[in-house]
């Protein structure tokens, strides 16, 4: 559906984005995840045809961005992190004036503005001005301004920016609702909004693809050995020698103090060791007192903090 290759981005001497390939298949909705300044909302204005590339090609449905714009845009839309809305306008003259711009033909147009309010719960707000709106509200006027047309890509850059708890929730239903009959691209630098709802993760740093894959793979991939969160009563040095002349333990660390007397230890195993009956047994041996034991998983953020500190991963 979306074919990027070998884009580049150049703002001077500041690489935006760096030789960036990707597809895009339907029927998902995927997740562009980066810190701020990584390239996300830089790739998805030359995805929409608002900023040109330095090198490189998009194509939406196989028509070239760059050669026609008009082809591959009647198949997207798109809401920027600040929704282009005209204030003075009330909800519906808005989305009238967004169909004429998009050429939807003229006897559709009231089926289409009305069927974009009811998917997107702003029917009873369309006698009113965009101006008096919530935050939320507005954002929904320009999530029905995006489906206008119903196109088959949905873009969304920074979708819940400013919003209070209520509305980003209310917005997150909205995106997996647009996912049921589009193929949506969803911008955040918010992990747990990337892991809410979407199939599929791009992780972008410093305008490289350094990872690619649904969002259960990419913890499958990136948990790797075992890690074993261990709470014993006992002097710290005591407990990481015995636990360190274990066969199956790669590396021992010392955690965060959590109360006198204890040792609070992050113990890595080799790999496909479970190493779990040992500790007991040392433990016991050595009568250190097991206070708490439990299996350390990764979540989305320390993927994400593993994978943008070094680089990417391995296909």
């Amino acid at each position: 559906m979306i074919e990027i290759e070998h884009l580049v981005k150049r703002y001077g001497s500041h690489m935006a984005v760096d030789d960036l390939s990707l597809l895009v298949e339907p029927g998902k909705i995927y997740g562009f995840l980066g810190p701020n300044g990584a390239g996300k909302s830089t790739t998805m204005n030359i995805i929409t045809g608002y900023l040109a590339a330095t090198a490189g090609t998009v194509k939406i449905n196989g028509a070239d961005v760059a050669l026609e714009p008009e082809k591959a845009k009647q198949c997207v839309g798109y809401l920027p992190e600040l929704p282009p809305l005209y204030m003075d306008m009330t909800v519906k003259e808005y989305l009238d004036f967004a169909a004429e711009l998009k050429k939807i033909e003229k006897g559709k147009r009231a089926k289409q503005v009305a069927e974009a309010m009811e998917m997107t719960g702003i029917t009873d707000v369309s006698g009113r001005l965009i101006r008096n709106l919530s935050k939320g509200y507005k954002q929904r006027v320009g999530f029905a301004q995006a489906v206008l047309g119903k196109p088959e890509i949905i873009i969304l850059d920074e979708p819940t920016v400013g919003l209070d708890p209520k509305q980003i929730i209310e917005i997150r239903d909205l995106i997996k609702k647009l996912g049921e009959s589009h193929t949506v691209i969803l911008s955040s630098h918010i992990l747990t909004e990337i892991s809410a709802v979407c199939d599929h993760v791009f992780i972008i740093s410093k305008g490289k693809l350094v990872a690619s894959d649904s969002t259960e793979n990419l913890l499958e991939r990136m948990t790797g050995n075992q890690q074993i969160s261990l709470l014993v009563k006992a002097e710290a040095e005591a407990a990481e020698g015995a636990l360190l002349a274990l066969a199956g333990v790669e590396r021992c660390e010392l955690s965060e103090q959590r109360e006198e007397g204890t040792a609070a230890l992050l113990i890595s195993a080799k790999k496909d060791c479970d190493i779990r009956e040992d500790i007991f047994h040392t433990c016991a041996e050595a009568q250190l007192p097991i206070l708490e034991m439990k299996t350390a998983e990764k979540s989305l953020e320390d993927v994400f903090l593993e994978l943008t500190a070094k680089g990417g991963m391995g296909a």
